[in-house]
């Protein structure tokens, strides 16, 4: 595994057509990150590009990994707008390439997010899945704990409401 790391690259056409073809990979692949698959690259575009916006404007941090010149993890590092919890931001879109799945890389993604957010200053980090994922004991394993559960908050179909679960890093001791 050569994974490079990097914070805020250049979002050029390049790039960003490739985060849009993970997204759509990952999603079409059964990941929650933000769609029920199938989905295209054209649905996806426009929730990129806020995200993308609010990258490049420097409210929010984007965390790529790439193997090879290749893109094949990344997450955005949230601020939640908010004064009162600006000691503490959300990771979203945490998401692995399927066809390199189990290498080991989004466990190394997520500890490049803990070094960040400690880098940044920030007490903590805070994670939200959605139930039926089965991810869950993976984020147990990095350390994150259940905090909260929001019962049915997600509609991914009809009669198909999931929890929404939230799990939280504490990087101070």
């Amino acid at each position: 595994m050569g994974l490079h790391f990097e914070v805020d690259p250049p979002l050029t056409g390049a790039l960003r057509a490739s985060i849009v073809a993970l997204w759509t990979d990952v999603t079409n692949a059964g990941g929650a990150v933000g769609f029920v698959g199938p989905v295209t690259g054209a649905e996806v575009q426009p929730v990129a590009d806020a995200a993308f916006a609010a990258v490049e404007s420097g409210v929010d941090r984007l965390l790529i990994a790439t193997d090879d010149g290749e893109l094949v993890a990344l997450l955005f590092v949230v601020s939640n707008r908010f004064e009162l919890k600006e000691h503490w931001r959300v990771l979203k879109r945490v998401m692995v390439t399927p066809h390199r799945q189990g290498r080991g890389y989004g466990a190394a993604l997520m500890l490049e997010a803990e070094r960040l957010a400690r880098d940044l200053g920030l007490d903590a980090i805070q994670v939200t899945v959605r139930a039926g994922a089965g991810v869950e004991r993976f984020y147990a394993g990095l350390g994150y704990r259940e905090v909260g559960r929001l019962p049915g908050a997600l509609r991914v179909g009809t009669g198909d409401d999931r929890d929404e679960i939230h799990l939280w890093l504490t990087l101070t001791s």
